[in-house]
């Protein structure tokens, strides 16, 4: 992690920093993790320091952009105090597709804007730093970035239904850059705000999420999580952790979608291992999709933990056996850290390539209990 840090400008703080959302939400929960391990408060300092620096860097506009300031249109000084409420970039190499240019979709990979799957990463890195400091602010971050984006992204129907969330936006939040709707984004965006509700509820002055929480449920009723791509599958593990954490009581509809996502694990990670994906040569692969995997694998232990000591869960097999079948293939997370590990000991080229997300996400694979975890984890430890 402190060659990460170095090596982004992130400490010594450097003018130019490099900054990217993604990585960045799994570093600040690695940086939260080490400090509760060790005690050690430089890697709180890290984690505070981090989000300080992305908030400046991604909450403005790019310096190669013709616009300037925060994305928010905010003054510097209340900025400051409201950071998210603009969004924030993703922080990809190239600057976003102006209104008039030509569509590329190998070149919009590299180009910047936001995307909402990135932001709910970030919102859940603002509520594991709230838990950890004790400092609220981080949840109001978390809070205000959750509507913002959900007003942002949000597509409806011509009778005012909402039809899905956009994939991804431009960096003011005002045209879609790829306007194919995504619905595990619903998925991980309804999880991510049940997550912050708990995480606000003793804030007298919040204003909560509940108009867009009742208006993503209906998109994940019945849904067709199946996914065979490891990151998507590692997501949906995270998902089913998170999910399993804030249940609470004997909600049908929250239960039953537990029970759906967890099969849905099941069936994907079926479908890649007929793939033999996984048996092909590293040069192949992408380092960092297969370690979100494996921090999802890393997740059914606690998934597991949380049905039994839950009574409204635990007597229900429809959650168990998906989460019995899982568990069966938990050596895959080990190999997949193995495999990656030893690239990373010999700078590999195959590892070089995405080094900062690698490191990170490998990071993050071996040490998972922070991002993991929620608020409502009753072992923060």
């Amino acid at each position: 992690m402190s060659e990460f840090a170095k090596r982004t400008g992130l400490s010594p703080a450097e003018q130019n920093p490099r900054r990217y959302l993604w990585t960045d939400a799994f570093a600040v929960c690695n940086f939260l993790q080490l400090f509760q391990q060790t005690a050690d408060l430089h890697y709180q300092r890290d984690a505070v320091a981090l989000i300080d620096q992305v908030h400046l860097v991604l909450g403005r506009y790019r310096d190669d952009d013709t616009r300037s300031g925060w994305i928010s249109g905010l003054g510097d000084e209340r900025a400051c105090h409201h950071p998210t409420l603009g969004g924030l970039r993703i922080g990809k190499r190239f600057k976003e597709r102006g209104p008039n240019e030509a569509f590329d979709s190998r070149l919009e990979w590299d180009r910047d804007g936001q995307y909402f799957h990135y932001l709910t990463k970030w919102m859940h890195a603002l509520c594991r730093a709230a838990s950890v400091t004790g400092d609220s602010k981080y949840t109001t971050w978390a809070g205000e970035l959750a509507q913002r984006s959900f007003e942002a992204f949000v597509r409806r129907s011509a009778s005012g239904e909402v039809s899905g969330l956009t994939w991804k936006m431009s960096t003011d939040l005002k045209r879609p850059l790829v306007p194919a709707l995504s619905l595990h984004d619903a998925l991980d965006g309804l999880i991510t705000f049940w997550e912050i509700e708990h995480a606000m509820q003793d804030h007298t002055e919040w204003k909560n999420l509940n108009q867009a929480l009742q208006e993503l449920q209906p998109l994940c009723l019945n849904g067709d999580w199946v996914t065979d791509d490891p990151l998507g599958l590692g997501g949906l593990l995270f998902d089913a952790c998170r999910l399993a954490q804030l249940l609470r009581g004997d909600n049908q509809r929250e239960i039953r979608l537990l029970e759906d996502i967890l099969q849905a694990c099941c069936s994907g990670l079926a479908a890649l291992l007929a793939t033999h994906y996984l048996d092909q040569p590293t040069t192949h692969r992408l380092a960092f999709r297969e370690l979100g995997l494996a921090i999802g694998l890393g997740a059914l232990p606690m998934i597991a933990e949380t049905i039994d000591r839950e009574e409204s869960l635990r007597d229900r097999p429809d959650l168990r056996r998906p989460v019995e079948l899982l568990l069966s293939h938990k050596t895959l997370c080990g190999e997949i850290v193995d495999i990656w590990l030893k690239k990373a000991q010999f700078n590999d080229e195959s590892w070089d390539a995405h080094r900062d997300i690698n490191d990170i996400m490998l990071v993050t694979a071996l040490l998972p209990h922070m991002f993991l975890s929620t608020s409502r984890n009753r072992n923060t430890t």
